[in-house]
């Protein structure tokens, strides 16, 4: 499975395609879960596994093709986008849980529980907490370049980030499999970042699209640095 992908700006130059491979998802824990853990929060029951599941398993990490976000980062900034990005909150968490837009890129918020969410966007006037029930939807626009975190009064499980930045010209989440597409980026030098949380994660990889060219990488995208010895 290939997650899809999100060309963010108008191709100026002929596309080619880039596809690739993520790895270090297992090294990846979303926060709300983390908050989870702690007993003294009293938000989850953590039992301990059937000894016949496998060890791979019984490590909760981060859900890629939703939680890992994977922009084209140009060289300049890029055309404003058009239509509206969906942002869904479902099952009481978002999809995606992180987006990377450009300014002025139209995001619709999308309430697809059978109950209402209560939706903000921290420390932003331009999106303060407001009943959606379901089926309701909310637009916002883009505003400048930064990190912007999603909460909602009715549902701390619901915790995402769009982080805006002008010279991502597409974006693209890796399946299950960490398999991931851009299927129309315009000719150029791009640096393949991922984002987790919010935040750039891993080591970015420089490509090189050509025109109407299929470029398959050879070397993975790392989406996780390695853990750190003790004592180094």
């Amino acid at each position: 499975m290939v997650a899809g992908v999100l060309l963010l700006a108008p191709a100026t130059a002929l596309p080619g395609s880039v596809k690739g491979k993520v790895t270090g998802a297992q090294r990846l824990l979303n926060p709300v879960w983390s908050e989870a853990k702690d007993a003294s929060a009293n938000r989850f029951t953590w039992r301990e596994p059937s000894p016949t599941v496998k060890a791979e398993f019984r490590t909760l990490f981060a859900h890629a093709p939703k939680e890992v976000c994977i922009a084209a980062i140009g060289a300049n900034n890029a055309p404003p986008s058009t239509g509206a990005i969906a942002f869904k909150i479902t099952g009481g968490r978002t999809s995606p849980v992180t987006l990377v837009v450009p300014p002025g890129a139209s995001i619709e918020f999308q309430n697809r529980d059978p109950f209402p969410h209560k939706p903000y966007l921290v420390g932003q006037g331009s999106f303060q907490a407001a009943e959606m029930k379901s089926g309701a939807v909310r637009q916002w626009k883009a505003p400048a370049p930064g990190k912007y975190e999603l909460r909602d009064e009715l549902a701390p499980s619901v915790r995402s980030w769009i982080v805006v930045d002008p010279k991502v010209a597409g974006i693209a989440y890796p399946g299950r499999d960490g398999s991931f597409t851009f299927g129309n980026l315009p000719e150029g030098e791009y640096t393949l970042r991922a984002y987790f949380n919010g935040e750039p994660s891993g080591k970015p990889l420089q490509v090189n699209v050509r025109a109407t060219g299929n470029l398959d990488l050879r070397e993975a995208l790392v989406i996780a640095d390695e853990p750190k010895e003790k004592g180094k």
